[in-house]
């Protein structure tokens, strides 16, 4: 599984560590939709190969929000995940981050959940962007959607 954020902030930019801002909600919802066995903090990303799981970003640019990004970043971003995902081979990608999946795939009507689109033998799901930012979606809710993922993923190809 490889996980792909939208782009880092600036906490993570100065940290190195993916989803480090206090408020975003990635790794508590990692853990709660039971992907990982503990709550890991942002420092403890290099054991998520431990589990059989990565993670990247859409876009390389540091912002405060993602809402700074130009929709040309995220179609660059967009053709260099594809690259990545040819070369790293996951069974899933995961984007986190609807709007960024949208822009970045020219897949407008794209909703949360389980996409069409395959990057050769990878699938595709969409999950909900985990920053404070979301009030969209609670803790509790992303979770369950994270869980369907997992629960996907565990079932193997077919699923």
């Amino acid at each position: 599984m490889l996980f792909c954020g939208i782009n880092p902030g600036l906490l993570s930019a100065a940290t190195g560590h993916h989803f480090a801002r206090p408020g975003n909600r990635f790794w508590p919802v990692l853990h709660r939709s039971g992907f990982t066995p503990r709550l890991l903090k942002p420092s403890e990303q290099e054991l998520l190969p431990s589990y059989g799981l990565g993670i990247t970003n859409v876009v390389a640019r540091a912002s405060a929000r993602a809402d700074e990004l130009t929709a040309e970043e995220y179609r660059e971003g967009g053709r260099l995940l594809t690259a990545k995902v040819a070369r790293l081979r996951p069974r899933w990608l995961a984007v986190v981050g609807v709007t960024a999946y949208r822009t970045a795939f020219d897949e407008r009507k794209a909703q949360v959940g389980p996409q069409e689109r395959m990057f050769g033998g990878t699938r595709v799901w969409v999950l909900p962007n985990p920053s404070g930012l979301n009030a969209h979606w609670s803790v509790e809710s992303m979770a369950e959607e994270f869980a369907r993922l997992r629960v996907a993923a565990e079932a193997g190809p077919q699923a």
